[in-house]
């Protein structure tokens, strides 16, 4: 079994539908629990946390907790999934949790793989690209927690650990799983604790799962995942064979979009509802700086709306506006703010017969999924690459899609809440 710890929500959702794809079986919890769900049928179990800005020691305890839980249950190998951009700061949280976790596991040398060609997400020579630009020149340098202004992974990774980092190079990958493979022994035995891996495709993700196949510790973005899942299929069948999940029920019920990603992408597909005639109401924090004011004031408005074009209720802020909002909040208070507000917001919304819950944003998803204190569920089909449905049970069940920020196509909001897109789970 394959344990991960993902350090957002839609991280999780992400790396989950990655291993899901290779017809692995994949549990799915949300939140460090006090005992995991029976795991004796998994391939993967995937603890998503919440974890990418918070203060570092406390990502790190929540990392080992995670960490600890899935040993506890019979993980062979630990896999600390990040986001593809390598989002982070010079203080963390990636290398502080991957030395945390390297120690953990008496792992003296692990990989770093950010690439995820599926989402556009590419390193070569040490320099990560989003589709055809280098991360520097993305619109990930104007993230509001983790502005990206460097787009090389191992300098990035150096300010954040006193660990050796060495490079791979494509052309070491494409040596072949076994050269691959030796590479990396030597490379630890020449004291190299990470090596960040160039890989640009799914062949060369997939040669990098071969080589690390049996690794104890390892860390990546859903790429990674992709490509060590290919591995695991060719090594040995699934533990119950190709997964099999009954079909769950479908929630066709009243849905609900919400945003609070201010990434280009997400700024476009608000745009694209808005001129699909979809209402929308939007939190100001400047305004309003009350958590509980705004949410009563956004679930007023809701009960207002005539039935019709789902609503979608978002706080995201292009670059000029949300850093006249941060100068004048401050960047941590204004982001409370407005992720308690969402998470209250969504709690009322499910109270009022919403069924369907679309989130945009990694933060956002996780007060979302906090605040309706949803532990786990099934994954179902992707709405997106990288996005799946997910079916909580409970006394009300409901079907969540999380997002990260720049994930989706431009209309990926408005289809993801037109009635018959929650599909039943994979077969």
């Amino acid at each position: 079994m394959i344990g991960v710890i993902a350090d957002d929500f839609t991280g999780g959702t992400d790396v989950a539908v990655a291993f899901r794809r290779a017809g692995l079986r994949v549990l799915i919890q949300f939140g460090t629990p006090d005992a995991l769900q029976a795991t004796d049928n998994a391939d993967v179990v995937v603890i998503a946390l919440k974890t990418r800005t918070l203060p570092v020691g406390q990502a790190v305890e929540q990392s080992l907790e995670a960490a600890r839980e899935l040993l506890a249950v019979g993980a062979h190998q630990l896999f600390f999934k990040f986001c593809s951009t390598f989002d982070s700061t010079s203080a963390g949280n990636i290398g502080p949790v991957c030395d945390a976790l390297a120690d953990l596991t008496r792992s003296e040398f692990a990989v770093v793989v950010p690439s995820s060609p599926a989402h556009g997400r590419t390193q070569y020579n040490g320099h990560l690209f989003v589709n055809t630009q280098l991360l520097s020149d993305s619109p990930m340098r104007h993230h509001p927690l983790t502005p990206m202004t460097d787009p090389r992974v191992p300098d990035l990774l150096r300010t954040q650990t006193a660990r050796t980092v060495s490079l791979v190079t494509l052309q070491d990958v494409h040596a072949g799983p076994d050269a691959l493979a030796e590479n990396f022994t030597n490379l630890g035995a020449a004291g190299t604790a990470y090596a960040v891996v160039d890989a640009v495709d799914a062949g060369d993700l997939a040669n990098i799962g071969r080589a690390i196949l049996d690794h104890p510790f390892v860390s990546g973005a859903a790429g990674l995942a992709a490509g060590l899942a290919t591995a695991v299929a060719e090594r040995a069948a699934p533990a119950n064979g190709p997964a099999a999940m009954a079909n769950g029920p479908e929630h066709d019920g009243p849905a609900i979009a919400l945003a609070g990603s201010c990434s280009a992408r997400t700024l476009q597909q608000i745009t694209a509802m808005q001129a699909e005639g979809h209402p929308s109401y939007q939190l100001d924090a400047v305004a309003v700086p009350d958590s509980r004011i705004l949410a009563e004031a956004a679930l007023s408005w809701y009960e207002t709306q005539p039935a019709g074009p789902t609503p979608l209720i978002y706080s995201s802020l292009p670059p000029e506006k949300l850093r006249e909002s941060q100068s004048l909040l401050g960047v941590a208070e204004s982001a409370q703010i407005l992720e308690t507000a969402m998470g209250l917001i969504a709690r009322g919304l499910v109270r009022r017969g919403v069924r369907r819950v679309v989130v945009a944003g990694g933060e956002t998803s996780g007060s979302v999924v906090t605040a309706l204190e949803v532990t786990g569920g099934m994954i179902g089909s992707e709405a997106a690459p990288g996005v799946p449905w997910i079916f909580a049970s409970g006394t009300n069940p409901i079907a969540l899609l999380l997002k990260s920020g720049n994930f989706g196509d431009v209309d990926f909001l408005v289809r993801a809440v037109t009635p018959g897109t929650a599909l039943a789970p994979i077969a």
